[in-house]
């Protein structure tokens, strides 16, 4: 992160006022030091019925077995996915790299992530509900964000939780370090290969995305 700019709080403390209100009553929720926990085990359940609830400002996941408000994004965050969505459709046309997508993630599909981006044959999502099974989704994508809980959430729990899925390949752009990382070879619950790449480097995402991106436009949005 470029020196000077501030990690953010998980969500305002009107969403969470607001958020509150609307859990179910047996989810009860607290907010310290500018995180969202709860004072009890969560269940899939009562996580998804508190996210169906939520405010449309609130963006809630189930990772690891924790409550997690995955932050909004800022105008380099969109720009960084777009430019990955046409790398993505022009090289696979065959393929939709599908926005703020829900999967069922975590061994036993015990976690409910929102991806910034899955990429899946054309039409895989249809008839999907909230939550998509990960059968099917070649490639999940994050890319950070200036928010406290980055480096545990995108860094540490999601490749664990993308890994015990069996999704293929799992693509970090790091807007701290400036990075690309593929994750890929999911076996026995973990990622084999991890291989981190600078702004700039041409980094092969193997198959069975098989694209290769030449990353020297995400110097453009280094913050």
């Amino acid at each position: 992160m470029t020196p000077g700019t501030a990690e953010r709080p998980q969500m305002p403390i009107e969403d969470f006022e607001e958020l509150a209100d609307a859990a179910p009553e047996n989810v009860r929720l607290e907010f310290v030091d500018g995180r969202l926990r709860t004072k009890d085990p969560l269940s899939v359940e009562d996580f998804e019925e508190l996210e169906h609830r939520a405010p449309e400002t609130v963006r809630l996941e189930y990772v690891n077995g924790k409550l997690e408000v995955k932050a909004m994004p800022d105008g380099n965050h969109r720009e960084i996915f777009m430019w990955l969505l046409r790398e993505c459709m022009q090289q696979r046309p065959d393929l939709n790299l599908v926005p703020e997508s829900g999967v069922k993630a975590e061994a036993y599909r015990k976690g409910r992530a929102r991806t910034d981006g899955s990429l899946a044959p054309v039409d895989h999502f249809k008839g999907h509900g909230e939550w998509s099974d990960p059968d099917g989704t070649l490639m999940t994508v994050e890319i950070t964000s200036h928010d406290r809980d980055t480096n545990r959430r995108d860094r540490i729990d999601k490749p664990v939780g993308y890994g015990a899925a069996d999704i293929p390949v799992y693509l970090l752009i790091d807007r701290d370090n400036n990075t690309v990382t593929v994750f890929s070879e999911p076996k026995e619950g973990r990622y084999q290969q991890a291989s981190s790449y600078p702004w700039g480097a041409t980094v092969e995402i193997p198959e069975p995305v098989g694209i290769t991106l030449k990353t020297e436009k995400l110097k453009d949005y280094a913050d």
